[in-house]
C-alpha cells in the first residue's frame, strides 16, 4: 500500500500523470470498442481523424500554456483565434487574380504576416490593459472577448467567409484530414496540422525550460512578489507572454482555416473554455507556476479521445459535455489536493 502512495505522489508531482490517464483512457475506450465488436478505435484512419482536431486545440492551447503558467489566463482566445482566421479568409478572397506563382505566393506570404500580426496585437491589447489597469486578467479578457467578437463581425459583414478555390495556396489543403488531402501530408496519416503542433510543442519546450524567458514565467507564476523582488520585469515578461501567445492564436486560426476552409466570427465563442481546459487536462495549474507544452498536447488529445470515444459509443453531444466536465472537474481537484499537499510538506 505504501508503494501506491509512492507511485500516485510521484504522479501529482510530475507531469506523468497526464499521459498516464491518457493511455488509460484510450485502453478503456479501446476494450469498450472490441467488446461491442467495431475495432474502429485504434484504427489507423480514427487515428488520424482525433488528431485533426487535437491539433486545432493544442496549438493555441500553447499560448494558453504560458499565460496560465505566469498565473493569468485569456478568456479571448476563441474570439482571437476566429478574428485572424476570418482576416485571412478575407484577404486571400481580396487577392487580385493573377497566373504568377511567385507573385501570388509573395501575397500569401503577406497575408500570413497579416493573420499573425493580428493575433499578436490581441494578445498585446490584453496584457496593456492588464498592466495598465491591475484588473484580474479574468475580467479584462472576458470584455476583449465580446470586442474581438464585435471586430471579427465588422471583418466577415456578419457572414461566414469561405475561401474561394481559386484564392487558396495549395499547401491550405494541408489542414485537412479527409482522403482527398492525403497527397499533401509531410508523413502519411498524419495531418501536418498535428506535425505542426508537435512542432510548436517542442520549440514552446525548449524555451520553457533552457532560456531565462521561460524561467521568468514560471517563477511569476509561482509568486509574483518574490520574482520582483528577483530583479524580474513582471510588466516586460507578461507583455511578452500575451503577445507571444496571440502568435499561437493566429496560428491556430490559420490552422482552422486550412481544416475547414471557412471562417465566422461566431465559432469562436467556447472555443476558449476548449483551450483552457486542454492545459488543464494537461497538468497546468489555474493558479499558475505549472504545466508544459508537451503536458497540453496530451490533454488535447484527452479531450478529443473522450470526445471520439463517447461518439463511437453512441453516447450523445449533450452527455459527452457532461464527461468532458466531470474529467475537468477531477483534474482541477487532484491539482488542489495536490498544492495542498506541498505546502504541507
Amino acid at each position: 500500500m505504501n508503494q501506491f502512495a509512492k507511485f500516485f505522489s510521484w504522479l501529482s508531482r510530475s507531469q506523468a500523470g497526464p499521459f498516464f490517464a491518457l493511455v488509460a483512457i484510450v485502453l478503456f475506450f479501446a476494450c469498450v470498442d472490441f467488446i461491442q465488436g467495431s475495432g474502429t478505435f485504434l484504427s489507423m484512419n480514427n487515428i488520424r481523424i482525433m488528431m485533426g482536431p487535437a491539433a486545432l486545440i493544442a496549438i493555441p492551447a500553447l499560448g494558453m500554456t504560458m499565460i496560465i503558467i505566469s498565473g493569468g489566463i485569456d478568456l479571448s482566445a476563441g474570439t482571437a483565434l476566429t478574428l485572424s482566421g476570418t482576416v485571412m479568409a478575407v484577404t486571400l478572397n481580396a487577392l487580385p487574380m493573377t497566373s504568377d506563382e511567385p507573385k501570388f505566393g509573395s501575397y500569401v506570404l503577406g497575408v500570413l504576416m497579416l493573420t499573425v500580426l493580428v493575433g499578436s496585437v490581441c494578445g498585446l491589447i490584453n496584457s496593456a490593459i492588464i498592466s495598465l489597469s491591475k484588473v484580474v486578467p479574468f475580467i479584462i479578457t472576458l470584455g476583449t472577448m465580446s470586442i474581438f467578437l464585435g471586430i471579427g463581425q465588422i471583418v466577415s459583414s456578419q457572414a461566414t467567409v469561405t475561401v474561394g478555390r481559386d484564392y487558396r495556396p495549395g499547401w491550405l489543403e494541408m489542414g485537412y484530414t479527409g482522403p482527398v488531402a492525403e497527397k499533401y501530408y509531410l508523413i502519411p496519416y498524419i495531418p501536418t496540422n498535428a506535425i505542426l503542433a508537435i512542432v510548436l510543442a517542442i520549440l514552446l519546450t525548449a524555451v520553457l525550460r533552457y532560456t531565462v524567458f521561460g524561467r521568468n514565467i514560471y517563477a511569476i507564476g509561482s509568486n509574483e512578489s518574490t520574482a520582483r523582488l528577483c530583479g524580474i520585469n513582471v510588466t516586460r515578461t507578461v507583455l511578452c507572454v500575451y503577445c507571444l501567445a496571440g502568435v499561437f492564436v493566429a496560428i491556430g486560426g490559420v490552422a482552422a482555416l486550412a481544416n475547414s476552409k471557412t471562417m465566422n466570427p461566431i465559432e469562436g465563442q467556447g472555443k476558449e473554455l476548449e483551450i483552457i481546459a486542454a492545459v488543464v487536462l494537461g497538468g497546468g495549474s489555474l493558479t499558475g507556476g505549472r504545466g508544459s507544452a508537451i503536458g497540453t498536447v496530451i490533454g488535447a488529445m484527452i479531450f478529443v479521445v473522450i470526445s471520439n470515444g463517447c461518439t463511437m459509443w453512441g453516447i450523445s453531444s449533450t452527455y459527452t459535455h457532461i464527461v468532458i466536465g466531470c474529467v475537468i472537474i477531477v483534474a482541477v481537484v487532484l491539482d488542489q489536493l495536490r498544492r495542498r499537499s506541498l505546502a504541507a510538506t
